[in-house]
C-alpha cells in the first residue's frame, strides 16, 4: 500500500501536540487592526487550541500526526 500524502497547506497551519490536540494560530489579526479593540489585539496574539469538531476535520488533513 502506498504512502498517503499529508495536506501540504494543513502542515504550514497546525501542529498536532503530544496529546493529540490540534493548535492554529489565532484568527481575524491579518488587517483591518485600527477598527479592533486594544483587548481583541491582546487576546489574539500566539495560538490557540481547535474545538473537537474542527480538530477531527484538520487531523484528516495530516494523517502521520498523533
Amino acid at each position: 500500500m502506498p504512502k498517503m500524502k499529508t495536506k501540504a497547506s494543513a502542515k504550514k497551519r497546525f501542529k498536532v501536540t503530544g496529546t493529540g490536540k490540534v493548535v492554529a494560530g489565532q484568527a481575524g489579526k491579518r488587517h483591518g487592526m485600527i477598527k479592533r479593540s486594544r483587548k481583541f489585539i491582546r487576546d489574539a496574539r500566539g495560538t490557540t487550541t481547535l474545538c473537537d469538531q474542527d480538530a477531527r476535520i484538520v487531523k484528516q488533513f495530516l494523517p502521520y500526526s498523533k
